[in-house]
């Protein structure tokens, strides 16, 4: 049990986990991340202030998703020695999107309905906004850059297409409770107007409140009138404005790791506007790299063939060369593409069995690519990351500097030794392949 944990966090995939330690490392925050609820404790000598869950829950049923989010619950309080005074940080992605499908609209409300009925409070707040990557809302409705978010390229997602950028009407279809809004207006008056904002909408009987934020300074504002509210909902950019309630400064020594090692890789399975844009940087700068056709997969495999092996087999190859030359390079295995090929893809194979063939075929060549001697490895994709963590056996990692918003690098601790940046796939400049392992040097 930690006598320090102060913020308990539950994230509903792993690039948001690792971006909302990001921010807390970033605000002062000693923050370790697990892989899925713990089976043993924290360690005795843990020195953390705050423990970040990964789930990857993401694209569950409502149901399956609410379980294993009451899991992390009850793993979090029993961390701490007052679990009732711990905060609860339920984060989302700053897209706002969840599972959806003809009959399900989303989990996020069904999520926060049941952690609010665990933790006994009739009042939280919900806002993805994290304007260093370019998310704000405004009169309830989510930007990304300037455009609005059913503009932005998230309408044709293939798991979770979001096509209304009206999150007070996103929410509220997920929900029984009333969800209401908070606007810019209270949010730039300060902290106490927020506070006296909340109350008013309690006795309106409202029970969510979507909040706007244009800039961190809106931000701060509304993380200082946060303080003991028993359960905060927000995608990752909450999180700066949340340690200064526990009398905590941002801090260089909290997000130092060990020096790097061993070669370099990237794996990227997101089909997103931004890692489509980095791949084809990453290719534009002379990476060697690999695409994995998800219809070939499924060819292959008919005739026999082993696609990770064949992978392995090339990146074997590669490594060998750029030994033989004058500098360290990074190789990148590759099944990114643009919205019309995913769906090509999808009408032939469907949309569960293409995406997860496309996990699974990444996650065994990032297993592979580890074996090889890789120490340096960056995931692009959320449910990439996740497949490739759990592939890789991963249970904890120590949160270290920023790449770009949201994304840091990590370390997981001998006998590993691995360093790992698990990237959202809207994140990141059209250059953050290069850029990250420049940040490690």
């Amino acid at each position: 049990m930690s006598k320090l944990l102060l913020l308990g966090c539950i994230a509903d995939d792993f690039t948001g986990a690792t971006d909302l330690a990001n921010n807390l490392v970033r605000s002062g925050m000693r923050v370790m991340q697990t892989m899925g609820v713990p089976t043993e404790p924290l360690p005795a000598d843990a020195n953390v202030d705050a423990v970040v869950v990964a789930l990857k829950s993401r694209t569950l049923p409502p149901s399956e998703a609410v379980v294993q989010s009451l899991a992390a619950l009850e793993w979090l309080q029993a961390q701490s020695p007052d679990p009732h005074g711990l905060q609860i940080y339920f984060k989302y992605c700053s897209t706002f999107d969840s599972v959806f499908t003809p009959a399900v609209q989303g989990n996020i409300g069904a999520v926060a309905d049941a952690l609010m009925e665990a933790l006994g409070t009739d009042f939280t707040i919900a806002t993805p906004a994290f304007p260093d990557n370019g998310r704000t809302v405004f009169k309830g409705h989510l930007f990304v850059g300037d455009v609005l978010l059913s503009e932005s390229g998230m309408q044709n997602h293939p798991l979770t297409p979001m096509t209304d950028s009206n999150l007070v009407r996103v929410l509220q279809a997920q929900t029984q409770k009333k969800v209401g809004l908070i606007d810019y207006k209270t949010v730039a008056a300060g902290d106490e107007a927020i506070t006296a904002q909340i109350q008013r909408l309690r006795q309106q009987g409202v029970r969510m409140a979507v909040v706007d934020a244009l800039s961190n300074q809106d931000l701060m504002r509304l993380g200082k009138a946060l303080k003991g509210l028993p359960l905060v909902t927000a995608g990752s950019g909450v999180a700066i404005g949340l340690p200064q309630n526990f009398g905590i400064a941002s801090s260089n020594t909290s997000s130092q790791l060990p020096v790097p090692r061993g070669l370099q890789a990237i794996v990227s399975g997101s089909c997103s506007l931004a890692s489509n844009a980095q791949v084809a940087h990453g290719i534009a700068s002379g990476l060697p790299a690999l695409a994995i056709d998800p219809l070939a997969i499924v060819e292959k495999q008919t005739a026999g063939v082993d696609v990770v092996a064949e992978a392995l087999t090339w990146a074997k190859t590669n490594f060998e060369k750029l030994a033989g030359g004058q500098a360290a390079s990074p190789i990148l295995i590759y099944a990114t593409a643009d919205a019309a090929s995913v769906k090509a893809v999808q009408a032939k194979l469907g949309v569960a069995l293409a995406g997860e063939m496309v996990e699974q075929t990444l996650s065994r060549i990032a297993v592979g690519l580890v074996e090889l001697g890789v120490r340096q490895l960056v995931v692009a994709g959320g449910e990439t990351s996740g497949a490739c963590v759990q592939a890789l056996g991963l249970t904890q990692m120590q949160i270290g500097p920023q790449i770009d918003p949201g994304v840091p690098w990590c370390y997981v601790p001998s006998p590993m030794g691995l360093h790992l940046a698990l990237k959202s796939g809207n994140f990141g400049t059209e250059d953050f392949f290069s850029k990250a392992f420049e940040v490690l040097k």
